[in-house]
């Protein structure tokens, strides 16, 4: 039997199946108690023990909540000129440090401790700000914000930034959909992962999950994005290796590249890879918001300090519900609604979320919420195709 979605305790879950089969009108049923036909379809034993639901995912909702309650929200939406500047800071602090340790050893501590404190925090606010400008919030016009991700992928030093944009805006349109959304463990990580060694070693190469699973999920084409994206991020990674004697070596490469490991490491700012939709908290009736009519939160957001190098990517319940807002504004858009969102739950630190990830044997891969119907692949395409059939003017943020 599937994972009830209405009972948690410490972010674990204890199975409640009543005997009628209901649970609420809920995830085990239809908003009448029933249990739908699609009940059968997650008895299988790969998908058992995820948080299974048959609602709509909530952002939608609470979207729909919020413009009505306030329109003025949509006056928020929008390009944020001080990205860019943001971005070609980091960018031009990567090639100095990547500059300065050209000629240090890769094992000496200085080259680990500059890349796992400068390094790897710069290159995650790289990361977050191509996932910023996937949604086009760096420039009005889509194309401008296609190659200036690739420019802020530079220091990242493997491209994927063409790659990233469809796979994530196919993860807000699809959200916990079984076979869509590839923020979702796959079964393999559900089930050999699920350990305190597991989700120690997930945690320490999470960067690698992240970059491979969605291939096994889905593909998209390759586009002549991708050929620009993946010629221009070889030219300077070949450039600093080879080209510019006396100001990069071949070392100034694995500077960036072990910056990027770290980032998606055992790091703080990497603790919103999982801090985001992995199911934590103690879930009652009692505490649920009617309203927003979620048995189980399926986003989280942090309020903390380390919003400040990663483009608030902690206001992430804020992000979900309005993707069109960009970072700077999302904390007015939360300010304005928050009678939506003061009792939502929310994290206190990252860091935390790591280490209570690996060693509270009660949370793991399966703490997730997962549904098996709606959602689709962003600019089109079959719900249960291997290639996912989109143009790249037909993508909207």
């Amino acid at each position: 039997m599937a994972r009830s979605v209405t009972a948690t305790t410490n972010g674990a879950s204890k199975r409640k199946e009543p005997a009628n089969g209901k649970v609420n009108g809920h995830a085990n049923g239809s908003a009448n108690g029933e249990a739908p036909e699609a009940e059968s379809q997650v008895d299988d034993a790969t998908y058992r023990d995820f948080f299974w639901t048959y609602t709509e995912e909530p952002h939608r909702t609470r979207r729909l909540a919020i413009i009505k309650a306030h329109p003025e929200v949509t006056k928020l939406c929008g390009p944020e000129p001080l990205t860019k500047y943001v971005v070609a800071g980091v960018v031009g602090l990567q090639v100095l440090l990547a500059h300065l340790l050209r000629d240090t050893s890769f094992w000496s501590w200085k080259f680990w401790a500059v890349a796992y404190v400068f390094g790897a925090t710069s290159n995650q606010n790289l990361f977050l700000a191509i996932h910023e400008i996937s949604h086009n919030l760096a420039f009005r016009s889509p194309m401008a914000n296609r190659l200036f991700a690739i420019f802020a992928n530079l220091p990242i030093a493997v491209p994927y930034s063409a790659s990233f944009r469809p796979y994530h805006l196919t993860h807000h349109k699809s959200l916990g959909v079984d076979g869509l959304d590839t923020d979702l463990p796959t079964a393999f990580e559900a089930i050999f992962l699920d350990s305190i060694l597991g989700k120690a070693f997930f945690c320490t190469f999470q960067i690698f999950f992240y970059a491979l699973r969605p291939m096994t999920v889905y593909r998209v084409p390759f586009t002549w994005v991708h050929g620009v994206n993946v010629a221009i991020q070889l030219g300077f990674d070949y450039a600093l290796a080879c080209l510019l004697p006396g100001y990069f070596t071949f070392h100034s490469v694995l500077y960036l590249l072990l910056s990027s490991f770290l980032a998606g490491s055992l790091h703080p700012t990497a603790g919103h890879f999982i801090a985001e939709h992995y199911v934590y908290e103690k879930i009652t009736p009692e505490a649920r918001q009617p309203s927003n009519n979620i048995p189980v939160p399926e986003t989280f957001s942090y309020y903390g300090p380390l919003n400040l190098v990663t483009y608030n990517v902690g206001l992430h319940n804020e992000h979900h519900d309005f993707p069109a807002i960009p970072w700077t504004r999302l904390p007015v858009l939360r300010e304005m609604a928050k009678e939506f969102y003061a009792d939502l739950p929310q994290h206190r630190s990252w860091t935390y979320v790591l280490w209570r990830f690996i060693f509270d044997e009660e949370i793991g891969m399966r703490c997730r919420v997962k549904r098996k119907q709606g959602g689709r692949v962003v600019g089109g395409g079959s719900t249960t195709a291997k290639v996912a059939n989109w143009k790249e003017n037909e993508i909207e943020a």
